[in-house]
């Protein structure tokens, strides 16, 4: 309970610099926000209204205290191009995004550890090779490439599933699987590629132990002695899921732009275009609350696999 209640207590600190940075966001950017919002043709009054609504006219700090005390009722501002609060915006969005990011950690981790562990097992045979090259190149090219060459074959040659689009699971199992397939797939290889190889750099550590050695001259067979090398070797796979999030939150953005998927992806790229800061800070917060929480898991998963950890 300590060890639960020290990660805890972490994550609050964290998530205050966090605040701070977001709510900067619009006072960092170049120019004058209001003016920005307001457009070209704005009038001076016109700057001076959105100012007076955004609260812009007051310091700094009461600026903040305001911000932060609406975030804690649920509040993340309204819309300045469709009057719509941020929240509904992002409830809206939410379950595309949550899709792809769900089933694209689930194809990845299932496909990457078998294949990390197989590769650490053969290490230096053609097995392994094969695996860490494909790895390196699955790593090495753009999400937007590997989604444009899914869909010319997949879906121009093929014609076995949807060029672009999403549908809900309420329109049915199928359609919502078939929409789901390409966008998973050319982000999850780069994901899959980043976990395969820590997976097998750990398992190379782990089976180098004496204690494999031991269970190798006592002649244990090698599923018991995979398992157990496994085990040892979780935490730092673990780590790495954690930290995998950043770059499934980043590629969530390009793919949802390739696929046409309408997701906090898109919603992030049209509040740019558009200057929506206070939907950018909603979507910035949200996701950098998810990504705090997912290695806050990730932490307190470490004693599942080392009961020695205690700190």
């Amino acid at each position: 309970m300590k060890y639960i209640l020290r990660r805890i207590a972490a994550v609050i600190p964290v998530m205050a610099v966090v605040a701070v940075v977001v709510f900067l966001l619009i006072h960092l950017s170049p120019g004058d926000p209001a003016a920005v919002m307001a457009g070209d043709n704005a009038t001076a009054d016109d700057v001076e209204k959105i100012r007076q609504n955004m609260g812009l006219d007051k310091p700094l700090p009461q600026q903040f205290a305001i911000w932060v005390s609406h975030i804690a009722m649920g509040d993340l501002g309204t819309s300045m191009s469709s009057q719509m609060p941020v929240s509904q915006l992002i409830a809206q969005r939410m379950g595309p995004t949550l899709s792809i990011a769900l089933f694209t950690m689930l194809f990845a981790v299932l496909a990457a550890v078998p294949l990390g562990v197989l590769a650490a097992w053969n290490a230096g045979r053609r097995l392994d090779r094969l695996v860490m090259i494909g790895a390196v190149c699955a790593f090495s090219v753009p999400v937007f490439l590997i989604g444009y060459c899914l869909v010319y074959g997949f879906s121009i040659k093929l014609g076995w599933l949807p060029v672009q689009g999403y549908k809900p699971l309420a329109d049915g199992l199928v359609p919502y699987l078939r929409h789901l397939v390409l966008p998973c797939l050319s982000l999850g290889l780069v994901y899959m590629a980043l976990l395969t190889r820590m997976t097998r750099a750990t398992m190379l550590e782990a089976l180098s132990e004496d204690y494999i050695r031991t269970a190798r001259a006592k002649g244990l067979s090698a599923g018991p002695i995979v398992w157990h090398a496994l085990k040892n070797a979780a935490n730092p796979i673990v780590t790495t899921i954690g930290v995998g999030v950043a770059l499934l939150i980043g590629g969530v953005v390009v793919t949802e732009t390739v696929f046409a998927i309408p997701g906090l992806g898109r919603l992030t790229i049209d509040a740019v275009l558009r200057h929506d800061y206070p939907v950018i800070q909603g979507v910035l917060l949200v996701a950098s609350g998810i990504y705090v929480l997912i290695n806050l898991l990730v932490d307190l998963s470490y004693r599942l696999f080392d009961p020695r950890i205690r700190y």
